[in-house]
């Protein structure tokens, strides 16, 4: 087994809150054991750039209640080809890096997979997207912030649409997964969620609508995930109000506020427990894996997997929005 020396640590893809937190657990654990760690800034665009630095305790002081990443964050095309990722090689051996702790989604962990099968590094990953869709831990870092976040705007905003009589068709981020509608609709009290795991029914929601409308209601609530099938909220307001114009229809996009905001103290303790087993995954000799947290107890997974798996909608928390919803 090789024995590692220096960890670099950075932070991909799509900001989630509770990164910083990460970051803080990675660099402490990692100087704890006598190890040297690296900061790279801008994800894998910073590691082929060399844009890297020593870090100490100093350097991730008064972090841990800060949104967003102090490493910053960036998409990278040229990582994708071989003389980018060779470059990027070169820029670790340079600085004597033989370890990485990768934080961030899917995409990061492909990354880090294809760059592990060319070059001899061992590379650990912490999940953080505010998606909450990747297999090998119930929870990541980010969601938890996220749907707060949702459920207080939606707060605000159901006190308007009752003084209005409106209906509002609020949508939140989730291209390929619901985990943030879902949730958020079912902690507001939302009258329909609407996710990509499911085919949304016009016809279906109308009855419904019509039916609380007979009830007295005067008012709703539509959740909306931006990978919805029909389109989005913009889609599915203007199919309902072509058919059933008996409320005021409005339309919100939440969109990148779910993604910022001081972290809350779950997302502060998850990342804090998964930068710390990241090192300490690396120093046992893991590599090519996603530390998460399943039913409370660490897990690893392998990249291919972590990425490829999305985790599912338990259908009885569909059923259970469904039938408190009307």
């Amino acid at each position: 087994m090789k024995k590692i020396k220096n960890i670099g640590v950075l932070t991909s893809g799509g900001d989630a809150p509770g990164m910083n937190a990460a970051i803080r657990a990675v660099v402490r654990t990692a100087l704890y054991y006598r190890l040297n760690v690296f900061g790279i800034y801008r994800g894998y665009e910073g590691m082929i750039d060399g844009d890297m630095v020593p870090m100490d305790y100093r350097s991730v002081a008064r972090i841990i209640h800060r949104g967003g990443t102090i490493l910053q964050s960036a998409r990278s095309e040229r990582f994708y080809t071989d003389e980018g990722k060779a470059e990027a090689y070169r820029q670790l051996q340079k600085h004597n890096i033989d370890s990485l702790v990768v934080i961030g989604g899917d995409g990061t962990f492909r990354g880090a997979e294809r760059f592990a099968g060319l070059y001899d590094i061992n590379i650990a990953g912490v999940p953080g997207t505010i998606d909450n869709d990747l297999y090998g831990s119930d929870f990541t870092i980010g969601y938890d912030t996220a749907i707060n976040t949702v459920v207080e705007a939606v707060d605000k905003i159901r006190d308007t649409a009752g003084s209005h009589n409106s209906l509002f068709f609020i949508e939140v981020m989730g291209r390929d997964a619901g985990f943030i509608a879902l949730r958020s609709g079912i902690a507001t009290g939302a009258e329909e969620i609407l996710i990509p795991e499911t085919q949304t029914n016009i016809d279906s929601l109308i009855d419904k609508l019509r039916y609380n409308r007979r009830e007295s209601k005067t008012s709703g609530i539509i959740i909306v995930a931006e990978g919805e099938k029909e389109g989005g909220a913009y889609e599915v307001a203007r199919k309902v109000t072509e058919q059933f114009s008996e409320y005021s229809t409005r339309v919100t996009i939440l969109g990148h506020i779910q993604r910022g905001g001081s972290p809350t103290c779950m997302d502060r303790v998850l990342a804090s427990t998964l930068g710390y087993e990241a090192v300490k995954a690396l120093l046992a000799g893991k590599k090519g894996i996603m530390v998460g947290q399943v039913n409370k107890k660490i897990v690893y997974t392998p990249f291919a997997k972590a990425a490829k798996e999305h985790q599912q909608i338990d259908p009885n928390i569909l059923e259970m929005a469904t039938i408190l919803s009307l």
